[in-house]
């Protein structure tokens, strides 16, 4: 065994580790949005679908002795499989004995940081793939832009076309929806729209921000999906392409996938967890294995309306 601080002696454990990989978060991986975490304890099932009956006015009313009446939201939709994904991620000896030299340096923690953001990559890409494919979309919750109806030129109505969406979504489930994901193309053919310019040219001298377009949609959060990923053959992809989403998002991460929302990100209880550290002698590393235990789902498609090729 080489002359190595083990990552006991330097207080690198598994609960710690754990903690680091549930903890990590990415501004550009916007996915958890909308579709927060919801923990589950069995690796697959069937996915708590969400209707009109979570919206719908239930008569309360009951005379002395009469059965009182009982409601139920959600129903067992189409099944589920939770996907164990794992990577591990690698301090070879020499940086480890280096890190030792230098006081608050945890090599340890920062490989299990970097392998959490290659998982979050990929849960990203999923969940943009579903959020994203009109054919999961009834024909009254998508809208493909084409021509001048495109918000990267002049004829361009952001605002009509959000608004129609929103009372879409409305008409479907009672209430209007709470957050707008803009592709990054997206969303700068919306800011730099005329129209949605001429509503800030008199109120404001600085550039048009998320926030600002929130107040000018009716929407509580307006974010920008601008990850980007590189395949085998070193071509970039924009994850969220060239489309905006309306949804309603239950507020805060929840993990109660009981709550009527658009969608979730079902996920193994205690996931994302840090393995036990060890050394592999042929690399002459430390390896942290990382696994995250998940699958995202729609469970409330009424809830979302699609915008496809807005630039």
């Amino acid at each position: 065994m080489p002359n190595v601080l083990s990552p006991s002696s330097v207080r690198v454990i598994d609960p710690i580790l754990s903690s680091v990989a549930q903890g990590y978060s990415n501004q550009e991986m916007v996915g958890n949005v909308l579709f927060p975490t919801a923990y589950v304890a069995v690796s697959g099932g069937q996915i708590l679908e969400f209707g009109r009956e979570a919206f719908r006015l239930y008569s309360s009313a009951r005379t002395p002795g009469s059965a009182t009446r009982r409601v139920q939201y959600g129903y067992l939709g189409k099944p589920f499989a939770l996907f164990n994904h794992s990577l591990e991620g690698m301090v070879p000896r020499e940086y480890q004995r280096d890190a030792s030299l230098v006081p608050g340096v945890d090599l340890g923690s920062g490989a299990v940081r970097k392998t959490m953001k290659a998982l979050k990559l990929s849960v990203e890409v999923e969940q943009a793939a579903l959020a994203t494919n009109a054919a999961n979309y009834g024909a009254g919750n998508k809208i493909t832009l084409a021509g001048a109806t495109k918000w990267s030129v002049s004829t361009g109505v952001p605002l009509a076309d959000i608004d129609t969406g929103r009372e879409a979504i409305r008409s479907q489930c009672g209430v209007y929806p709470n957050v707008l994901l803009l592709s990054a193309v997206g969303f700068n053919a919306c800011k730099n729209n005329p129209n949605i310019v001429a509503r800030f040219q008199y109120t404001s001298a600085q550039s048009i921000t998320p926030d600002m377009l929130a107040g000018l949609f009716n929407v509580k959060k307006v974010i920008v999906g601008a990850g980007v990923y590189w395949n085998d053959a070193n071509v970039a992809t924009d994850i969220w392409g060239n489309n905006a989403v309306l949804a309603f998002v239950p507020e805060g991460q929840l993990s109660d996938p009981d709550e009527p929302s658009y969608g979730y990100t079902y996920t193994m209880t205690g996931n994302p967890a840090a393995d036990q550290p060890y050394y592999d002698d042929n690399s002459k590393s430390w390896i942290y294995p990382v696994t995250y235990e998940r699958a995202p789902v729609l469970s409330g498609i009424s809830a979302g309306y699609l915008i496809q090729n807005p630039a």
